[in-house]
């Protein structure tokens, strides 16, 4: 089973920042619709028309919220267009967003989700108007999701079911037999450099280190665990491995960023 009784919860998730009206707006059509709706911001700093990033932290937060959540994210250089909305339930909760990679972390090699494009044209009937070409999240995302979280609408209602979507744009992490090759996928509000390895991918080293902007640093539990000013390897409490710097900025202070490859491998 993937999907349950909506929860009225909805996320956004964009790369909109915090200037100007865009997010409130999205919001104030959601709530003239569905009033009783709880809007969640999950993050609205993604890196402009960066569909990766948004993907990584939908896919790791997801879980965290009640089942019949409805996740809406817009990261949309595409917008106006002829690139499709995809909405796709796995797992119990309903995820919408531009079909341009954003959703494949959590679609690739995942049999149990069912994804639909969304049928835009006939949305008209049930109240939808014709879309600007700028602003879908306004006048696309906010009103279906507004629908879905209320329970009037299920995806099965205004799209068409599909087994075609557009892949990553991050290739997965290679794992050879001495190392775990991966890359940085955001940086957070402290500096800290987060990648896209996976915890299972580190567990096969007695003595991990990580090697990145030919840095070499240990793995260690947490922040706390070396002085301030120097810098560690650590799972983070999404699960992937990070970067970090006590009490500073490892991305400033290695003068990397998103994109920067990173190595795992066994200590010498």
């Amino acid at each position: 089973m993937t999907t349950s009784t909506p929860s009225g919860v909805i996320t956004i998730t964009t790369d909109f920042g915090h200037k100007g009206p865009f997010a409130a707006v999205m919001k104030g059509v959601i709530l003239t619709r569905f009033s009783q709706a709880r809007i969640i911001d999950l993050a609205h700093d993604i890196p402009p028309h960066w569909p990766p990033e948004a993907g990584f932290w939908i896919s790791r937060s997801y879980r965290y919220f009640p089942k019949g959540t409805v996740h809406v994210a817009i990261v949309d250089p595409g917008v106006g267009t002829e690139r499709e909305i995809i909405v796709a339930e796995h797992d119990e909760h309903i995820f919408m967003a531009p079909d341009n990679g954003l959703l494949a972390p959590l679609l690739t090699d995942n049999s149990s989700a069912k994804v639909f494009c969304l049928d835009v044209p006939g949305l008209r009937r049930h109240g939808i108007a014709a879309p600007s070409l700028t602003f879908h999240g306004r006048d696309i995302f906010a009103p279906v999701a507004a629908e879905l979280a209320s329970g009037r609408l299920a995806a099965k209602d205004i799209a068409r079911p599909t087994t075609q979507w557009t892949p990553g744009w991050l290739e997965d992490p290679v794992v050879s037999k001495d190392r775990v090759s991966g890359m940085i996928v955001t940086v957070d509000a402290f500096g800290n450099l987060i990648s896209n390895i996976d915890a299972s991918l580190v567990e096969r080293f007695d003595r991990p280190v990580a090697a990145i902007a030919g840095h070499c640093f240990a793995m260690m539990p947490t922040y706390g665990r070396v002085k301030p000013g120097d810098y560690l390897a650590l799972i983070n409490s999404f699960g992937v491995l990070e970067i970090a710097r006590a009490e500073g900025s490892a991305a400033e202070g290695l003068g990397t960023d998103r994109g920067a490859p990173v190595v795992v491998r066994e200590s010498e």
